[in-house]
């Protein structure tokens, strides 16, 4: 998983593939708006290990959470050690 600051997302690259979960800062807030894993690649974890990437550096950043993505919104449900971070 690499950050793509640039383009205000998470990416990783499997097979040619790309995947990624984009956000939005909004001051000290991290605005999670979308999480999207090429079908073919479904299945594989990739999801999940861009989102806890994500969540790791708000965390070191001691930012805030905004969950507008399903995904995000039910993995912070799920890991409950990131439920803090919500905003």
């Amino acid at each position: 998983v690499s950050h793509n600051v640039a383009e205000c997302r998470y990416e990783a690259t499997v097979a040619g593939r790309i995947a990624v979960c984009d956000y939005v800062v909004e001051g000290q807030r991290v605005v999670f708006t979308h999480t999207f894993v090429p079908p073919e690649l479904r299945g594989r974890g990739i999801a999940e290990k861009l989102v806890r990437t994500a969540l790791e550096e708000a965390l070191a950043a001691k930012r805030t959470v905004v969950p507008a993505c399903s995904y995000v919104a039910a993995f912070i449900q799920r890991h409950p050690e990131y439920q803090p971070l919500v905003a």
